[in-house]
């Protein structure tokens, strides 16, 4: 029998303008039950990524939700952020109170590692930015590769080029160490990349039309947004920007909406010129067997629709 309760999920993110509209997609959905939230460096430096996630939850009425600081730094890299991406502080030209929550006190390699443990093959780690706290988590508890329902990653080019270097996609690159032990773990990993992401586009004139619904959500949403359609026109040529953390979250409930197929996937760590490029083996010249299921189509603009939507119902619940 299958059950009907909402698919436990605890978020991996480094909020970053698509990870708070992450958030808010993730607080509007009665499919999962969002547990926690562990917080990792990658888009801003990881004070930035907690306060950040703090607001947003805030924002959106739900500020005790738990919130987990991990790690600050690659598990060998110098540390990157994506400042000309997300903004100075993380959240494009939105501006939000701080929140008078607190982060818990848990690592939030522990607040994976517990929550996966404490429900096993009921909860989902959805992970939107570099990988460091998952794979510290299977560092500590292999156990947990076993134990996750499946872990869902936004992260890698596998037919296109990159969106940090020529090869590179951003989240890999941050730390692509991290991302190869990720990878090589036998967990049930699921792949979002970067190749199907950046056509999942909304536009100014969609945005503007949910501004219109009033409230803070689409306040934030437009002013968080507006950032980050600048940089995608001036660096992509782009009218509109990409949505990638959310629709790798929705993978959870709305499995419809993607085409899957199996692939072995491995992350370069050992060259500069190509570091952090997921290799997929196409055409099986390694032997290996697959390691992932990735997105190979999806279809962007029913989950933009579903997307608007969903904020445009929050927007009536949060005035």
């Amino acid at each position: 029998m299958v059950s009907s309760r909402p698919r436990r999920v605890v978020l991996d993110t480094d909020p970053g303008i698509d990870d708070a509209l992450a958030i808010l997609l993730a607080l509007a959905s009665p499919e999962i039950d969002l547990v926690g939230l562990s917080i990792v460096h990658g888009n801003c430096p990881l004070s930035d990524a907690v306060a950040n996630a703090l607001a947003v939850l805030q924002l959106a009425g739900h500020p005790h939700l738990p919130v987990a600081a991990g790690c600050e730094r690659p598990l060998l890299r110098e540390p990157v952020t994506a400042r000309k991406t997300h903004g100075g502080r993380g959240l494009g030209y939105a501006s939000l109170p701080a929140s008078p929550a607190v982060p818990v006190a848990e690592h939030g390699v522990d607040m994976i590692i517990r929550e996966i443990l404490a429900d096993p093959g009921e909860v989902t780690l959805v992970a939107v930015g570099p990988l460091t706290n998952v794979a510290l988590a299977l560092r500590k508890a292999p156990q947990i590769a076993k134990a996750v329902h499946e872990c869902i990653i936004m992260g890698g080019a596998l037919h296109d080029q990159g969106n940090t270097t020529p090869l590179a996609e951003f989240n890999i690159y941050a730390d692509p160490h991290a991302a190869q032990i990720v990878l090589s773990s036998g967990m049930p990993i699921t792949i979002m990349p970067w190749d199907i992401t950046k056509q999942v586009r909304v536009t100014e004139e969609q945005v503007q039309a949910l501004r219109a619904h009033g409230g803070p959500v689409p306040q934030f949403i437009a002013d968080a947004t507006r950032f980050y359609m600048d940089f995608h026109r001036e660096h992509f040529g782009w009218a509109g920007c990409a949505i990638n953390d959310p629709a790798a979250l929705a993978l959870v409930w709305w499995p419809e909406l993607a085409e899957l197929a199996e692939l072995y996937v491995t992350v370069e760590t050992a060259s500069e010129l190509t570091m952090g490029k997921t290799v997929g083996d196409f055409r099986g010249l390694t032997g290996q067997p697959a390691n992932v299921r990735y997105v190979a189509r999806f279809d962007s603009a029913t989950f933009v629709e579903r997307f608007l939507a969903r904020m445009a119902a929050l927007s009536q619940l949060i005035r």
